[in-house]
């Protein structure tokens, strides 16, 4: 089975060409003009084993706003159009990360329902360019496009930096879970028939 899936997302704040691969090997090639964004969409992919090609042309002279969360959207739709109707994958992942002083969960289920916790607050710092908030923006345009829940937590930590990579490091393995073929799942995993 092929699960890849290409989008183009054109709005009046940006332009976005986006290829993924859900049974990649974590190639991450991402260019959004928002630096530190980049360096977060590079990890989720090496974690999540996702292949990712992005391209995004936003209005960043305004603010990374935008850019962050219509990213975010595009990749949930992306992810739609790649699991097709989710026969024969696990549904569920989740992942605890340390990095350095901080940690950070993620729980995902593949439900078909959008839905996102985000315990916690987050500094309100800016992280290069990036207001280190987009991050939860980021999350709820990914997990509402996706039809899919997603909980997360920066359990504790002192460097923002580190929060937010490790939330995207928690989310990417999560994914890797979630999507993975099941050999032992017959269909779709869900009583319901659908998901």
């Amino acid at each position: 089975m092929n699960r890849t899936a290409k989008i183009e997302r054109n709005t009046l704040e940006t332009k976005i060409q986006l290829s993924i691969n859900l049974d990649g090997s974590g190639l991450g090639s991402i260019r959004t003009g928002v630096g530190f964004f980049d360096h977060m969409l590079t990890l989720f992919a090496k974690h999540s084993l996702l292949d990712i090609e992005l391209l995004v042309d936003g209005d960043i002279h305004i603010d990374a706003h935008h850019t962050v969360e219509d990213t975010g959207i595009a990749l949930g739709k992306a992810l739609v159009l790649a699991l097709g109707d989710k026969a024969g994958i696990r549904r569920y992942g989740h992942a605890v990360v340390p990095m350095d002083e901080s940690l950070a969960s993620a729980a995902i289920d593949l439900s078909g329902r959008p839905f996102l916790v985000f315990r916690g607050q987050l500094p309100q710092v800016m992280i290069g360019q990036f207001p280190a908030e987009l991050a939860e923006e980021f999350f709820r345009g990914f997990s509402s496009a996706g039809l899919f829940n997603l909980h997360l937590d920066p359990v504790y930590g002192t460097n923002s930096h580190h929060l937010v990579e490790a939330l995207f490091k928690a989310t990417g393995r999560a994914l890797r879970q979630a999507v993975e073929s099941d050999p032992r799942v017959k269909g779709i995993p869900s009583t319901k028939g659908i998901l």
